[in-house]
């Protein structure tokens, strides 16, 4: 049990009278891991039917489980290198529910590190139309691109902009925009040191400011017509029915969308802001002790009008070395090849974008699309993103171990392997990719990269 907060304790007891101790048991309780399935790569009943370890299903997330077993280390399997699922808390599962993004649109996740909703969004879309994946912070956002890798997408631009400067290439461009605001964290409390350390009153109002900041600019850069979500991992109202309120009164184009209920799911709470608004019940609440999960808010707003944008498509731009190299070692090693619209050189890579990189032009981009690979001395060298974006039937040359082999445990601890084949391979975990190697003289050479590789 963690020691939370004296003035955190207080708060709930007088926002939570009789459920108080129930929720603080909770919040500062040890939490079984959740599990949520790739749909990308597998699906939730073919999963479960290989998982190494029972599960539970979360009652508002159909791809959602719960890993009860808390001595599993899922995220030391085969199959979470492969990225057959991301472990994520059960209450944040529920942002991909809400917005429930289509295959084609444009779709924003403003704040999107460490990745757990932004790859929600891409599996919900199947992987078709552009979802941007944004984090200011530096190195949040490289967490966040590699997540995306991971998990096999390749719709996605991974930016690390402030929301004002978005708005200056994106205004009124997107379908759907999801605002998982910076907040106080208090339901990570009993995770988190520092969030314990910096909890007041006076923090969680200088996050409010922040987040209706956020939600000013978030509102600019969604369409007429479009689906903006607010969430929170944090209790207070004045991060959210406040913020909220706050917002709908300054832009009137805008109202909430009532959110569907789930087992163990609470409306908001309008009786907690000082303006009694009854529109907020429209809103929703996750709470630890009714589980499962450590909590969240949500609320869905829709901005008036029904104009869709005119957005342009990507060009291929490639150079012709790059482009000759590019296809040479798709005649060669795939079966069925990625398809060839928007590909482009960027900074020394091969990049398959999923908007025109002329929208990306002063902007701060750490991956302007699906990285492919990168060109060394006129041969093209294939990336690990490019692995992990394609099935394993498309590639002429896999091997594939079993999640238990001893040899696949040695691939994923960087070593080589002593097999008879030659040239570039994919490595699988029972046929989903999990990374290159190169064959010679009956060696394989790995090129799992370092910073992912089992110590």
């Amino acid at each position: 049990m963690i020691n939370l907060p004296e003035g955190f304790q207080s708060r709930i007891k007088t926002l939570l009278p009789g459920e108080a101790e129930d929720f603080l048991r909770a919040l500062a309780g040890e939490e079984a891991a959740g599990l949520r399935v790739n749909t990308l790569k597998i699906s939730p009943e073919g999963f479960r039917a290989r998982s190494p370890f029972p599960l539970e299903p979360v009652p508002w997330c159909p791809e959602g489980f719960i890993v009860k077993d808390r001595s599993a280390r899922p995220a030391l399997h085969p199959y979470h290198f492969a990225g057959l699922y991301y472990l994520q808390d059960p209450s944040a599962m529920l942002a991909g529910v809400i917005l429930n993004p289509q295959p084609g649109e444009w779709v924003l996740d403003l704040c999107a590190a460490p990745g757990g909703k932004a790859t929600h969004l891409a599996a919900r879309m199947k992987n078709q139309g552009v979802l941007v994946a944004n984090d200011p912070h530096p190195r949040r956002v490289t967490v966040l691109a590699r997540n995306l890798e991971r998990l096999g997408i390749i719709c996605s631009v991974v930016l690390q902009e402030n929301p004002s400067r978005l708005n200056q290439k994106f205004a009124g461009l997107f379908d759907r925009v999801l605002v998982d605001a910076p907040c106080s964290g208090e339901a990570t409390l009993a995770l988190d040191p520092e969030a314990r350390r910096r909890w007041s009153l006076s923090y969680i109002k200088k996050m409010a400011r922040l987040q209706k900041e956020i939600l000013k600019e978030a509102a600019e850069l969604l369409r007429p017509g479009g689906l903006l979500l607010y969430s929170t991992c944090t209790f207070s109202p004045e991060e959210n029915e406040e913020v909220i309120e706050a917002f709908l009164k300054s832009h009137p184009q805008f109202h909430l969308v009532e959110i569907n209920s789930w087992p163990r799911t609470e409306r908001g709470r309008p009786e907690w802001v000082s303006r009694f608004t009854p529109e907020l019940r429209r809103t929703l609440r996750l709470w630890p002790h009714k589980g499962p999960g450590r909590g969240h808010f949500y609320a869905l707003i829709k901005k008036e009008g029904h104009r869709p944008p005119e957005r342009p498509r990507p060009q291929s731009s490639l150079p012709p070395e790059a482009e000759r190299a590019y296809l040479d070692f798709c005649r060669q090693h795939f079966l069925k090849a990625p398809a060839q619209e928007g590909l482009v050189l960027w900074k020394g890579g091969i990049y398959r974008l999923p908007l025109p990189v002329e929208m990306l032009s002063g902007l701060k981009v750490l991956r302007p699309g699906w990285w492919l690979g990168s060109l060394k001395e006129g041969q093209f060298i294939p990336d690990h993103a490019l692995a992990l974006g394609m099935e394993a039937q498309n590639f002429r040359r896999v091997i594939s171990f079993s999640s238990e082999d001893p040899q696949l445990k040695a691939y994923l601890r960087g070593e080589e392997l002593c097999l008879p084949l030659e040239g570039w391979i994919l490595v699988a975990v029972e046929e989903f990719p999990l990374g290159w190697a190169y064959g010679r003289k009956g060696r394989l050479k790995n090129f799992y990269p370092r910073s992912w590789r089992l110590g």
